[in-house]
């Protein structure tokens, strides 16, 4: 969604970097291209100038003037900034003191109300909640039977007495769903009301009614991020018509460039709580302004992924795995426990999306994008297709073994070979890690132990390394060296990423390239 904008701020910095102190044409020329990156995002007018102001105010303050790194002072005061915008702290839900809480649902049709209705019920019954979802969207054809069906899939109950498609009254609905909800314990209710194509004044009537009929303690106003400048001019209509207490942005993960998520909240003064980024129940969660600000600013979102790991990792069954690879060499560490590990992390989300969250992979989000996720599956589908004793002690898959898991699994018998080899690789490389040897390759981390003194020794002999005697053959290896370095240069970029076209040639580490097909 917000890759364009990215992209544009992240240019702008670049030029800023190396500077020891910063001109106020250098504050000009950066609030120029700032202005820039935000109208091409769609972002709402009112908003760029009110941002930009307060960008050149503070710039040209004290803060970054008698900073010791100007460049790194004007990226932090653009990242408070867009935190401002976006609704500065997170806004969670409020719930009713007695009695079930009421959520409301309004928005155009389109806007994805009926299936965030089943998201927002998931994500409620995974905070340990009851939520009842209730169809009073009469008028949309099988409006009713898909809540239905979104509601199973979630596990969570439905209300639909109602058969819709034009029948029943969507008011009265609303108001038995509470006494049902009462009587069957739930202590959510989600009503699901009915949208329009555009504005109109029978819509925001039905909308007012079922309101007055249910008082909700929340009214969620749903837009569709990819719709651009009308998001602002619909949720200002709805404020006024209905009225609304957040906002839950919906297909946050189209490519479309971003500028409702950035104008919503300032234009209308009502937060962002929620956004849905895909197209399955758990593609939820909560909006928080300053991990949305540090991914538009290409920092990452390390905090999500930490709670998406916690949410999916058990602490006994970490502590269990780390014991088997602490074990005499990892040998403990079997393909089951490698297919787990594996089905783990694919319960987190798509990789593509997990490694989006890492710091520094905006400039590889291309090869992050084209990533098969289906690779994963095949590799699932190898392991399965292996006898208990195969996956226990793999060095007994010979030839004809490797012949008949390829067939069971529907591939070739290189790819199964292939498998079994980075298995002992990857086996090798996180025993190392568990055992506090640090990644293969680099030097050992503080407090993590082995690797710094066989880089001491490699220094070492390097040093010792003796010239030829021969002119000739010196100058050839003088040559070599350089040619060398030059390569090095030109494949090796900050963090180890790629250098010079910025990365356009760019393939995972063999470290990451274990876990996939």
């Amino acid at each position: 969604m917000f890759d364009t904008l990215s992209d544009r701020l992240a240019a702008t910095f670049k030029n800023l970097r190396g500077k020891g102190r910063l001109s106020e044409a250098d504050i000009d020329a950066t609030a120029r291209e700032i202005r820039i990156a935000l109208l091409e995002a769609d972002v709402a007018l009112s908003v760029v100038r009110a941002f930009i102001k307060q960008i050149k105010e503070r710039a040209a303050g004290a803060e970054v003037s008698q900073a010791l790194n100007p460049a790194q002072q004007v990226i932090k005061i653009v990242n408070e900034e867009l935190i401002g915008i976006l609704g500065g702290e997170t806004r969670r839900l409020r719930f009713a003191k007695t009695g079930p809480t009421v959520i409301m649902l309004a928005g155009l049709q389109g806007a994805g109300k009926t299936t965030l209705a089943g998201k927002l019920g998931l994500w409620l019954k995974g905070q340990g909640h009851s939520p009842l979802l209730v169809a009073c969207d009469l008028q949309r054809p099988n409006a009713v039977n898909q809540l239905s069906v979104v509601a199973e899939r979630a596990g969570v109950g439905v209300y639909a007495p109602q058969p819709g498609n034009g029948v029943g009254d969507p008011v009265q609905v609303a108001k038995d769903s509470i006494e049902f909800a009462k009587t069957k314990q739930y202590d959510v209710v989600i009503v699901d009301t009915a949208g329009r194509l555009g504005i109109d004044q029978e819509l925001m009537q039905q909308a007012a009614d079922i309101r007055d009929a249910v008082s909700p303690d929340e009214v969620l106003f749903v837009v569709d991020a990819m719709i651009g400048q009308d998001a602002v001019n619909t949720a200002e209509a709805f404020r006024d018509g209905v009225g609304f207490d957040g906002v839950v942005l919906s297909k946050l993960d189209g490519d479309a460039r971003g500028g409702a998520a950035l104008s919503i909240a300032q234009v209308t003064g009502r937060q962002i709580m929620f956004a849905s980024n895909g197209e399955k129940l758990d593609d939820f969660d909560a909006f928080h302004p300053d991990r949305m600000a540090s991914r538009i600013l290409g920092m990452g979102d390390m905090l999500t992924l930490i709670e998406k790991a916690e949410q999916t990792f058990s602490q006994q069954e970490a502590e269990k795995m780390a014991s088997k690879l602490a074990s005499s060499k990892g040998k403990d560490f079997t393909l089951d426990d490698f297919l787990a590990q594996m089905e783990q992390v694919r319960k987190m989300g798509s990789i593509s999306k997990l490694l989006g969250m890492m710091p520094g992979m905006g400039q590889i989000k291309d090869q992050i994008n084209n990533i098969d996720e289906r690779d994963v599956d095949r590799t699932a589908a190898i392991i399965k297709s292996m006898t208990p004793a195969e996956r226990q002690e793999p060095t007994i898959i010979n030839g004809s073994r490797r012949a008949r898991i390829a067939k069971g699994s529907g591939v070739e018998v290189s790819a199964v070979k292939g498998l079994v080899e980075r298995f002992f690789e990857a086996r090798k490389m996180m025993s190392r890690m568990a055992q506090g040897g640090g990644m293969p390759g680099m030097p050992g981390l503080p407090g993590m132990g082995g690797g710094a003194g066989k880089q001491k020794k490699k220094q070492k002999q390097a040093k010792g390394k003796r010239r030829s005697g021969n002119p000739m053959k010196r100058k050839q290896e003088e040559l070599e060296a350089a040619t060398r370095r030059e390569q090095a240069g030109q494949e090796g970029g900050a963090f180890g990423l790629p250098g010079g076209q910025a990365g356009q040639n760019f393939e995972l580490p063999d470290e990451f390239k274990k876990f996939m097909g």
